[in-house]
């Protein structure tokens, strides 16, 4: 469940991803395209809102372009375990008694 932490109303564009930095702003990078080549794009800052960050939240930009957070799922769940395959011992199989060539006289 998520919470909203300020209201800023940040207009997003497309080809940008937007997060809340260091310093608690909302900044955006250009979005990284498969095969584009560029050297380390540079972050610009969108909105100053000094949001100081908690210990074990995911702080991000909701849809309405607000700083919202959410408890960082920490441990995930167990998977149960596969049930193993019972071995099924083979039976052996009757062998027939080797043939023996007839000898011609």
């Amino acid at each position: 469940m998520a919470e909203k932490v300020a209201k800023v109303g940040v207009k997003k564009r497309a080809g940008y991803l937007y997060f809340v930095d260091r310093r608690g702003d909302v900044s955006r990078v250009e979005m990284a395209r498969g095969g584009r080549k560029k050297g380390r794009k540079k972050q610009e800052k969108v909105a100053k809102v000094g949001v100081k960050k908690a210990r074990g939240y995911l702080y991000f930009i909701d849809k309405r372009g607000d700083v919202s957070r959410a408890k960082m799922a920490r441990g995930g769940h167990r998977r149960k375990k596969k049930a193993k395959k019972k071995k099924v011992k083979k039976k052996a199989k009757k062998r027939k008694p080797a043939r023996r060539k007839k000898r011609r006289r």
